[in-house]
């Protein structure tokens, strides 16, 4: 069992930079891949940025070059510069295992992101 509470949202304006943290209680077993997904109304939650624990950091075309993620499995990080009004989202921090053949999605309450024009 992991909980996971992000903070750091905000309103922001266009141009702006936000760093968002993902804090985490609890270990899982097995290869982790932890991540940041946003989500506005009436769409599907998508993928913003993704850190496996051996590999690269992978990121959506859209905040390439802008947004950084970083940390560890206790506390991970989303540093957005250059944010957009685009951006404007809640921002889910995501923890995902791999064990026994399973896969386990553990994600945190959200944290608004609001950036205006």
């Amino acid at each position: 069992q992991v909980q996971l509470v992000e903070s750091g949202g905000g309103l922001v304006q266009a141009g702006g930079s936000l760093r968002l943290s993902c804090a985490a209680n609890g270990s899982i077993r097995g290869m982790n891949t932890m991540g940041w997904y946003r989500q506005t109304p009436g769409k599907q939650r998508e993928l913003v940025a993704t850190m496996p624990s051996g590999g690269s950091a992978v990121y959506a075309d859209s905040v390439k070059g802008r947004f950084t993620i970083s940390g560890d499995h206790n506390m991970m990080y989303l540093q957005m510069n250059s944010l957009k009004p685009e951006d404007t989202a809640i921002y889910y921090c995501n923890h995902r295992n791999f064990w026994l053949g399973r896969t386990y999605d553990y994600w945190g309450r959200g944290t608004q992101v609001t950036v205006s024009s």
